[in-house]
């Protein structure tokens, strides 16, 4: 099976491939903006696995499209907490080029799209928790609305061409391989903050309740998504449950087993009060996620930064 993963030297697109690669049958190619960026993957040396540089916008080369049996679309230029400053730029930035994708892979006879949504912000802040798939979409912020525009964009081109998709409305994933800048992955950050020492800024209180899961499970739930066939396209995937950031820091002390010194900000306009999914749609078909706890998610994050960041 030929795969192409757009946006593959991220977070999520790493750990996928790694994952991806163990089948020696499957030809993946990644994608990204720079062919820096994929330094880590580079790493493995996986023989199934070769790397493209594009723009990643509507002025893409379509073309490397022919011939992809599945693709992974993971690109996203903006985040939660800065998608309402640029709104218009960023729909043109992020839906725009999807319909543009959508086109060419009508074109091609790409025979499936995955695309990578958002559990935390689709939702918006009106509705009771654990959130299911069929609960209303009143996104509270442009970077949840753009992931729903991409949704419909994904079931019209269904409608239109019968295009098969996946959607995967994901919540705060953690773990090996993301970027702990603060700006996306509240785990990783406050981890690798509190092993070096720095100061962890809380936006609000830390009452604010998330669903927190880790990589690894992410991943696993993602192919069997991806695999599956069913009457549903849409998943939620999340552990099921709520973890305040109080309780995220907490964990996080005692796993690194050391004072943290944590500065409390005023809270963001952009972030709901509470916040986590039903998977019971997604348990049903793929069986229990029975994903891995907070504190032993946390405890593999510290052995790969400690092995891989050369944390003292």
């Amino acid at each position: 099976m030929n795969i192409l993963i757009l946006g593959a030297a991220g977070f999520i697109g790493t750990n996928l491939t790694i994952k991806l690669a163990e089948n020696k049958d499957d030809q993946i190619t990644l994608v990204d903006k720079k062919m820096s960026y994929f330094s880590k993957i580079k790493k493995f040396n996986f023989s199934n696995v070769k790397f493209k540089e594009s723009s990643l916008d509507e002025n893409m080369d379509f073309s490397i499209l022919k011939g992809q049996d599945i693709i992974y679309h993971l690109v996203s230029t903006n985040t939660p907490s800065t998608s309402n400053q640029h709104i218009s730029q960023d729909i043109q930035a992020n839906v725009l080029f999807t319909s543009n994708l959508l086109d060419s892979c009508v074109e091609n006879e790409v025979k499936k799209v995955v695309f990578i949504s958002s559990g935390g912000t689709v939702y918006g802040r009106e509705n009771k928790c654990p959130l299911s798939e069929n609960t209303p979409t009143n996104p509270i912020s442009s970077y949840g609305v753009q992931k729903i525009m991409i949704e419909k964009l994904l079931y019209l081109y269904n409608y239109k061409y019968g295009m098969d998709y996946r959607i995967i409305r994901l919540t705060n994933p953690y773990g090996p391989y993301q970027r702990p800048n603060g700006v996306l992955g509240a785990v990783t950050t406050f981890t690798y903050k509190a092993l070096k020492g720095e100061e962890i800024q809380i936006f609000g209180d830390g009452t604010v309740i998330r669903d927190f899961i880790y990589i690894d499970d992410v991943v696993r739930a993602i192919l069997n998504i991806v695999n599956g066939e069913n009457k549903y396209r849409t998943f939620n995937l999340g552990c099921g449950y709520g973890i305040s950031i109080k309780e995220v820091l907490e964990t996080v002390k005692k796993v690194v087993g050391k004072d943290i010194q944590v500065v409390y900000k005023n809270g963001r306009s952009v972030d709901v009060p509470v916040n986590y999914l039903d998977i019971s749609r997604y348990e049903k078909y793929y069986g229990k996620l029975n994903p891995v706890s907070l504190e032993d998610g946390i405890k593999k994050t510290v052995s790969f930064m400690e092995k891989e960041m050369v944390i003292k």
